[in-house]
């Protein structure tokens, strides 16, 4: 059974698709057979491993509204070892749809039974809101990372998320762990950045990946060439960084 991450912060621009697009890419270079499903209407996701959206014909939408089998709709990327459960603008209406629906919070969780033994991990990437669809993802995960930008407003929210995670820990998955909170966007040149990361340390202490990931600009090039930075340019700080994420998790799971 694969273990599955969901990459989650309502809060937007904490670096959510970029931390799904290359843990999953670094953990396929690392032999791991890697599922990143993309939940975010947006398919940024799907855009970043190299996958155009508006050629996507079917998505996770026909797996969470219409229960269609998910191994009709997994695509293969270039990278070895790493496919690609797509999203479509059309997931914008799915949490109006799943309203009357029975175990509407389960939809994902059931979707992924059949397709789940077949991988080492399993990245969901979600939209910046813990509306339906993120419930759904959390429901289904094993483990959750929590991308935390750098900045003043860095802890704005994390309140809600954690006590939201509680909740879906006492009512509809009891298996779902914090794999941890991962530091995004750090310049090492900014006294406030420094002063962020120590204070977030200071109160989630071992909660906190040991990797922090720089402000890079390969990060930030990569996806309009449809490429994880790894592939992209695997030298770079950015690139280095994911892995040592990658090695870091895997380990958590040893």
């Amino acid at each position: 059974m694969g273990k599955i991450v969901a990459i989650v912060n309502q809060k937007g621009g904490v670096g959510k698709t970029t931390t799904a697009i290359n843990l999953a890419a670094s953990l396929a270079i690392l032999e791991k057979k890697t599922l990143l499903i993309d939940v975010d209407p947006q398919a940024n996701g799907t855009s970043g491993v190299g996958i155009k959206p508006e050629e996507v014909e079917y998505s996770i939408y026909e797996c969470i509204v219409e229960a269609v089998d998910p191994k009709l709709l997994i695509k293969s990327t270039s990278i070895p070892n790493l496919d690609l459960l797509p999203s479509h603008i059309n997931l914008v209406g799915a949490e109006v749809e799943m309203v009357n629906f029975k175990n509407r919070e389960g939809r994902i969780r059931e979707a992924l039974k059949p397709v789940s033994p077949a991988y080492d991990y399993i990245i969901i990437d979600c939209a910046p809101s813990l509306g339906l669809i993120t419930i759904n993802a959390l429901t289904a995960a094993n483990a959750l990372v929590i991308p935390v930008q750098c900045e003043y407003f860095a802890l704005e929210g994390l309140g809600k998320l954690l006590n939201t995670t509680k909740i879906i820990q006492s009512r509809l998955n009891p298996n779902l762990e914090i794999e941890g909170i991962l530091m995004t966007m750090y310049d090492a040149r900014l006294r406030l950045a420094n002063q962020i990361v120590a204070e977030v340390k200071k109160h989630f202490q071992s909660m906190v990946f040991e990797t922090i990931i720089p402000r890079n600009i390969k990060l930030s090039e990569a996806p309009s060439f449809g490429m994880p930075a790894i592939i992209y340019d695997a030298d770079s700080k950015g690139a280095v960084s994911y892995l040592s994420l990658a090695e870091e998790i895997i380990g958590k799971s040893k």
